[in-house]
């Protein structure tokens, strides 16, 4: 499942990760840490909704 920045409008997919921010491709939403931030916003995960 993606999910989506309700503040910017990001999607983060579990099958691309987020290399830039350490979270390998395969990670899903669940997985990352709380303290990952939106790489476009730098918002927190609680930001972020299913899709």
């Amino acid at each position: 499942m993606k999910y989506k920045c309700k503040i910017c409008g990001h999607i983060y997919d579990p099958e691309v990760g987020d290399i830039p921010g350490g979270i390998a491709a395969g990670t899903p939403f669940e997985d990352i840490p709380d303290n990952w931030v939106c790489p476009i916003c730098g918002v927190t995960k609680k930001d972020y909704e299913p899709i």
